[in-house]
């Protein structure tokens, strides 16, 4: 049986790039945003909020980070699953947390495994799925 080859985990200094480079692509669109960045076991890396942001625009930048970490999956693709009488619309959460099914929360792969994900809050739910979009592949 062979060991599969361990795959390094998102590091502090990715999670800053991550935040700058989703910063960069706010900026560039004139939106002000937060960011969070988590790691694979949705402990927190990095966070910016830009002070002209919205205050909720951090909480909200989380809750997108953890869902798409929870359910390793982008956020923007859950959105008709959390309608009335979709899958997801009473889905209980661990620790009493709250998932957030708004475009914007992207996860992050490396070698084909989880290993964190970034949301991103404050622009259009578009929007904001584009500068997380936009973030990982610049770390790629």
């Amino acid at each position: 049986m062979s060991t599969p080859l361990a795959v390094g985990p998102l590091t502090i200094q990715d999670a800053d790039l991550l935040v700058a480079a989703a910063h960069r692509a706010a900026e560039a669109a004139g939106v002000t945003v937060s960011v969070t960045v988590l790691d694979a076991g949705g402990h927190l890396l990095a966070f910016r909020r830009d002070d002209r942001a919205v205050l909720i625009s951090g909480e909200t930048s989380t809750r997108k980070a953890y869902t798409a970490v929870q359910l390793d999956a982008p956020t923007a693709d859950l959105v008709d699953a959390v309608q009335p009488g979709g899958p997801f619309h009473t889905l209980p959460t661990a620790l009493d947390r709250p998932l957030l099914f708004i475009a914007g929360g992207v996860p992050i792969h490396r070698d084909g495994r989880l290993i964190g994900a970034i949301g991103v809050g404050g622009g259009a739910p578009e929007q904001d799925h584009a500068f997380a979009t936009a973030a990982i592949e610049d770390l790629a």
